[in-house]
């Protein structure tokens, strides 16, 4: 028989990891930069925003699960480290509070898509999503799992906190013969997608 309270150490280790991700807090801002795990030319050749777009179409669905990092149930950070990996080959932090370092903070005006969008839902929770255009921008939320979202919504500008771009002004990428092609099927009828 397991000593009284054993039970209880893999459950509050488990606990104290899914705190981490999306509620996280902001700490002394020094900038992180992602690894490059291979070159793409999605970003060179303007097919990122549809890339993103047909990747997180793949996700819908998924439940938000804090601390989750696959098609069980997924977390805001999860679903942006993920997404930059299998569209760009970028690998981001897994934690929002170390995504909110990457990169460089841009102007909300200036969003452009594949840009890190940032909110502050509660005193000290962040949240994290993707940028994809039209004011519109891909994120796991807590109410709805994997969903587009649009940035002109009361909830998301009263919580905005701020963008970053992680990606370069000019990138020198060269083309991936790896990269998946856009989905030929047409998802214009569904909004945000």
């Amino acid at each position: 028989m397991p000593p009284p309270g054993a039970r209880l150490i893999p459950l509050l280790a488990l606990s104290l990891l899914a705190l981490t991700a999306c509620s996280s807090t902001q700490s002394a801002r020094t900038s992180e930069e992602p690894s490059y795990t291979r070159s793409n030319a999605s970003v060179q050749n303007g097919t990122l925003e549809p890339e993103l777009r047909s990747e997180a179409r793949r996700w819908e669905g998924v439940p938000h699960r804090l601390g989750g990092t696959d098609r069980r149930g997924i977390d805001c950070s999860a679903l942006t480290q993920v997404l930059y990996a299998d569209v760009l080959g970028l690998d981001l932090p897994r934690e929002t509070r170390r995504q909110s370092r990457v990169g460089t903070e841009i102007r909300r005006s200036n969003l452009q898509p594949g840009d890190l969008v940032f909110f502050r839902p509660g005193r000290k929770q962040r949240h994290v999503g993707i940028y994809l255009s039209n004011g519109e921008f891909v994120h796991a939320s807590s109410s709805t799992g994997v969903t587009v979202s649009s940035l002109h919504t009361d909830y998301w500008q009263r919580t905005w906190w701020q963008a970053r771009r992680v990606l370069p002004e000019n990138p020198r990428v060269q083309p991936n013969p790896e990269t998946r092609s856009v989905s030929s099927t047409d998802d214009s009828r569904r909004s945000g997608w």
